[in-house]
């Protein structure tokens, strides 16, 4: 006697199964959108055309919600992106190099790479929206200038923790470390030569790479982390296996500010402008 096969479920309560396996499974996505991706397909479509779609959409929402977490731990403090800058503006920027940086290839072989020139000039825009396609691309960034790395480092040094604090600069794939010669923090001790060697030192033994963006040349380091010769090794090893940009043009912020002036003086100009400033309120 041949056994009949047993009837096949409603496609409701198949879904329902398929549902709760998907939550037990942890594919949230899959399970929320079950219903909706299934109405769209025909009964022509094969049951694999459900099961691909599903799929490729939880892989989707996965690699954006990662992407979203190491955006949100790398502490970029401004999301920038390498298409709105103006490249006319700074002719002498190498923007075929700088879009060969923001394909991460660099990290990949453990290089570093140094933007150096004058306030103004798009250092720091460039690290961050390199910084943030490094977080696109799935690795862990970390962003810090230079003053809140030696302030976190010395605090370290106060209450014995400076091996923990130091894991936040060494473990990273991409540090970015900005702004180095900004702050007058970093003048207070030569105390500030040896803890940024510990940080340059380790990234340089892991093969890791960093982003530095900085207003003053090598020669004036030493004086400026208070210790010449220490300054030699972290020297070294920063320029080690790094590409150098050194951006020689005018400051975006003084050219957006006299655009500002510009526009706010021709609306005082105006006629139109001038009458209704002088318009009673009631």
């Amino acid at each position: 006697m041949t056994k009949k096969n047993s009837p096949l479920p409603a496609p409701v309560e198949m879904q329902e199964r398929i549902r709760v396996l998907a939550l037990e499974l942890k594919l949230v996505h899959l399970a929320a959108t079950l219903t909706e991706t299934s109405s769209l397909l025909t009964n022509a479509d094969p049951p694999e055309a459900l099961l691909e779609r599903l799929l490729s959409e939880e892989v989707r929402v996965r690699r954006e919600r990662r992407i979203e977490r190491l955006i949100r731990a790398s502490k970029l403090p401004e999301r920038k992106l390498l298409s709105d800058f103006d490249f006319d503006f700074q002719p002498s920027i190498n923007k075929p190099l700088v879009q060969r940086l923001a394909t991460m290839d660099f990290v990949r072989h453990g290089h570093g790479v140094i933007f150096g020139g004058s306030s103004g000039t798009g250092k720091s825009y460039m690290a961050k929206a390199i910084g943030l396609c490094g977080c696109v691309s799935g690795y862990n960034v970390r962003y810090t200038t230079a003053a809140a790395m030696l302030t976190h480092l010395h605090s370290g040094l106060a209450d014995d923790t400076i091996d923990d604090k130091l894991k936040a600069y060494l473990q990273p794939d991409l540090l970015i470390c900005d702004e180095l010669g900004f702050d007058r923090l970093e003048q207070e001790t030569p105390r500030n030569a040896a803890l940024f060697f510990k940080v340059m030192d380790g990234r340089y033994r892991r093969i890791a790479s960093t982003i530095i963006t900085t207003n003053i040349g090598f020669e004036a380091l030493g004086k400026y982390l208070g210790d010449p010769v220490a300054t030699t090794s972290i020297a070294d090893r920063m320029l080690h296996h790094s590409v150098v940009l050194n951006i020689q043009g005018p400051s975006w912020r003084l050219k957006e500010s006299e655009e500002l002036n510009r526009t706010t003086m021709q609306a005082a100009a105006d006629p139109e402008w001038q009458q209704a400033d002088a318009a009673p309120t009631s």
